[in-house]
Formats: structure tokens, C-alpha cells, sequence
């Protein structure tokens, strides 16, 4: 009897094993195919569906890492919407701001070669397509360096330098041009040697857009640099005393194409303070920018500091 009573408790025991492990394939079975489907839907260009699973099922782990990687789909095929819309734009842009200035330029060329202006006036008419060359050399030079950012083969030459005697023979560099446009300078560089680790053409681009946005853009008088040493990073300090730029547009001065609608020429592709932005961040360095509307623009450069090995 009691023998009879343990075979068929087995037996029961086996039954509801098999019942059981039934339910749980079925369930699997069941999500699998809801995997397969959402899976579809992504294929779809559906990139917010989700795969819904509690933690203590079978398929959960798989669930999850499928999960992980739609968002990872969802979040790479934003960014590349995100950059075919910025390319429309810049195409759109590249369309006005290089035809157009184009067209002006074999206008006053041709004017001067046909004899339709001559003596001072022809001077005149040469002398303004010679400004309108170099607006638009430096147009494209803008272009250049910001397709050379997004390459893949953008590459930097990170060494050890003297950012003093670096920021002190470029700023020097820009003195005629100051003087051409009647801004007043001022430079605060100390003689003692300031070592960064940095890309010196990266520098040099970063600080010229800065200089250059100054002289394009701010409407002012003055413009002055300083170099000072805080918490063991090196600042540089370049400040004018322009128009200054509003509260709204200064939260977006470093996005690419974002121009400043007020205050501001409505010369320049939107690209230079971007690519500044890019470079800094990709040399370890910090950028940032305050102004007050009527009193002028601050930007700060900041970069870690070569801490120097003592000798002995």
C-alpha cells in the first residue's frame, strides 16, 4: 500500500514537472516571438519599441541586452538625422555665403577688365574685390576645417609646449591687423613659461577664430588677452568691448551654423566658434563665454597645466 502511495506520488510529481516545464516553454516560446516581432518593427524604423520582461523570467537577461541595443540603434540613427539635417543647412549655407560673394567679386573683376570703371574708381573696384577674396578664402577656410573635425582620419599632433611664448607670437601676429581696423590691444602674457600638453596648429586655429570673431562681429573699439595660472590650469582670457551677446544666444554660441540674430553681422557661416568648441574639447581643454549686452563679450580658455618633475 504504502509503496503504491509513493509510486503514485512520483508520478504526480512527474506530471506537474512536465506541466510545468510545458508552461515555461510555451512562455518562452511566447516571448521569443514577441522578440522576433519587436525585432521586425525595429527593422521597420520603429525605434521605440521595447521588450517588456520581469527579471525572474528565463528570457530576461536576452530581453534586456536587446533592449540595450535598440536604444543604441535609436540613439545612432537620431545623431545621423541630426547630421544629414546640419549638412542640408550647411549646403544651403555654402550656396549663399560662397555664390553670392562670388558673383560680386567676377562683377567688380570684370567691371575693371572691360574698361567700364576706370582711374580711382577702377582702384576702387579692384581694391573691394580684393576684400571680398579674402572673405571669402577665410569662408572657406572655415569650411575646410570643419569637414577635417567630422573626418575620420582628423588626427592631432599632441606635444609639450610653451603656450606663454605660443599665445604671445600669435596675438603679435594679428597687431597690423588691429591697427588696420583701429582697435586698440592689450596683451597681459608673463614671461614665465607656462608648459601644456596641446596640438600648437589646433592653437593657433582656435585662437585666430577667437581674434577673428572679435574683430567680424563684435562692433567694438578694444580688445585684450591675458594669460594667468589658477588651480594648476593655465586661463587665457580674451575680452572686447562690443555689442555683447544676449542671455538667449549665449546658450548657444558654440552649436554648429547658430548665428546671433541680434547685434551682430550677418557675416560668417556659424561654423568658427563650433569648431573652437571641437578643438578644445578634443586638446582636454574647457571653453566657456560671459557678456553683458552693451559692455562687451569674455571668453576663457582653459587647459591642464605640464606639472613639472623636480630635479634630484
Amino acid at each position: 500500500m504504502y509503496g503504491d502511495m509513493m509510486v503514485l506520488l512520483g508520478a504526480v510529481m512527474i506530471l506537474a514537472s512536465v506541466c510545468g516545464s510545458a508552461f515555461v516553454i510555451r512562455r518562452v516560446k511566447k516571448q521569443i516571438a514577441e522578440m522576433a516581432e519587436a525585432l521586425e518593427d525595429v527593422k521597420n524604423g520603429n525605434g521605440n519599441r521595447r521588450i517588456l520582461s520581469e527579471t525572474h523570467e528565463l528570457t530576461a537577461p536576452l530581453a534586456y541586452v536587446i533592449n540595450d541595443i535598440i536604444l543604441s540603434y535609436e540613439n545612432r540613427l537620431s545623431a545621423y538625422h541630426r547630421t544629414e539635417e546640419t549638412n542640408r543647412q550647411l549646403m544651403t549655407s555654402l550656396s549663399h555665403d560662397v555664390r553670392t560673394p562670388l558673383t560680386t567679386l567676377i562683377g567688380y573683376l570684370d567691371a575693371a577688365h572691360k574698361g567700364i570703371v576706370a582711374g580711382k574708381e577702377r582702384e576702387e573696384y579692384i581694391e573691394t574685390a580684393r576684400r571680398k577674396a579674402y572673405d571669402l578664402k577665410e569662408y572657406i577656410d572655415v569650411l575646410f576645417d570643419w569637414f577635417r573635425l567630422g573626418s575620420d582620419e582628423f588626427t592631432m599632433n599632441i606635444i609639450t609646449v610653451d603656450l606663454t611664448e605660443l599665445t604671445r607670437n600669435l596675438f603679435i601676429d594679428w597687431i597690423p591687423v588691429f591697427e588696420d581696423a583701429q582697435m586698440e590691444f592689450a596683451a597681459d602674457i608673463p614671461e614665465r613659461r607656462f608648459r601644456v600638453k596641446l596640438d600648437p596648429d589646433g592653437y593657433r586655429r582656435i585662437l585666430n577664430n577667437l581674434v577673428q570673431n572679435v574683430i567680424s562681429h563684435s562692433h567694438g573699439s578694444r580688445i585684450e588677452i591675458a594669460l594667468l595660472e589658477q588651480g594648476g590650469t593655465i586661463k587665457i582670457r580674451l575680452a572686447d568691448n562690443g555689442v555683447g551677446i544676449d542671455k538667449e544666444d549665449l546658450k548657444h554660441i558654440f552649436e554648429r551654423l547658430y548665428k546671433c540674430d541680434k547685434g551682430r553681422s550677418e557675416k560668417g557661416s556659424g561654423l568658427g566658434l563650433s569648431i573652437v568648441h571641437q578643438l578644445v574639447i578634443k586638446m582636454n581643454g574647457t571653453i566657456s563665454a560671459e557678456s553683458v549686452p552693451g559692455s562687451g563679450t569674455v571668453f576663457m580658455l582653459s587647459f591642464p597645466l605640464v606639472q613639472e618633475k623636480l630635479q634630484g
